[in-house]
């Protein structure tokens, strides 16, 4: 979240109009998502371990790094294209 934020603040503008909140956006989305899954998991994991019964398994990671992934690809592209003229 805090490097979306950064991002969408910070970044010198992109060749394309609004390059900055197209990179930012979904970072801020996609850990604002992964907090919420995070105490989803922790929760299911405690009660799995109280019930002495496995722990199931967790996509978390997954798909934060195929969202990080994602978000630097985009970012690859617009930095490739360069910044804004002025």
């Amino acid at each position: 979240m805090t490097a979306g934020l950064a991002i969408t603040q910070l970044l010198p503008a992109f060749h394309l109009a609004g390059g900055r909140r197209l990179i930012g956006l979904p970072l801020i989305a996609l850990g604002i998502w992964s907090a919420a899954a995070s105490y989803r998991q922790w929760d299911a994991n405690e009660r799995a371990i109280l019930a002495r019964t496995r722990v199931p398994r967790s996509h978390l990671a997954l798909v934060v790094t195929g969202g990080v992934v994602l978000v630097a690809t985009i970012a690859l592209v617009l930095a490739a294209l360069g910044p804004l003229p002025r």
